[in-house]
């Protein structure tokens, strides 16, 4: 295991590094998780978090870099409190979906990959969620939202916006 002598993460989640290169036949494959958990708690993934996996890992920075750009759910820039991801494959598609993410763009003000000024709300367009059955939908962080209207929306927004979403504890 390489050695890092001053990490930028919580000691809780160093410790979980420590251990996750440790389960897998080859230390590489614990990069996809790393990452994840990294941007969970910086926000996203920064240079400075680019810089230390690779070092965990005993990789180059732009073998990390390859996998950051490859992965459409890892992000190179912070995004807003609460992530709006808006699926627009086939069944939201054919459900309303680009109507929803044309309503998210005019109610928030911002488009695909942007924040919003306050940094209260992000939004990005999506391939799949995984949620066809009740299309159309979104997922807000890690929540689900489907059967989705145009009045809906507003007031999922206006839900996380008090702090009331699904995700608050």
């Amino acid at each position: 295991m390489s050695e890092v002598a001053n990490t930028i993460f919580s000691p809780e989640l160093a410790a979980r590094f420590d251990k996750l290169v440790t389960i897998y036949p080859l230390k590489r494959s614990a990069l996809v998780p790393m990452l994840l958990y990294a941007q969970d708690e910086v926000g996203y993934v920064s240079e400075a978090v680019v810089r230390e996996i690779a070092q965990r890992l005993d990789l180059l920075e732009l073998d990390v870099r390859n996998v950051l750009s490859y992965y459409s759910m890892l992000r190179a820039k912070p995004a807003g409190k609460y992530n709006v991801q808006v699926c627009t494959n086939i069944s939201c598609m054919l459900r309303g979906g680009y109507e929803i993410l044309d309503h998210c763009k005019h109610k928030l003000g911002i488009g695909h990959k942007e924040v919003t000024r306050d940094g209260v709300f992000s939004l990005e367009e999506v391939e799949c969620i995984g949620a066809c059955c009740w299309a159309p939908a979104i997922q807000i962080n890690y929540d689900y939202h489907e059967n989705l209207t145009p009045a809906k929306v507003d007031a999922l927004f206006q839900l996380y916006r008090d702090g009331k979403g699904k995700d608050e504890k």
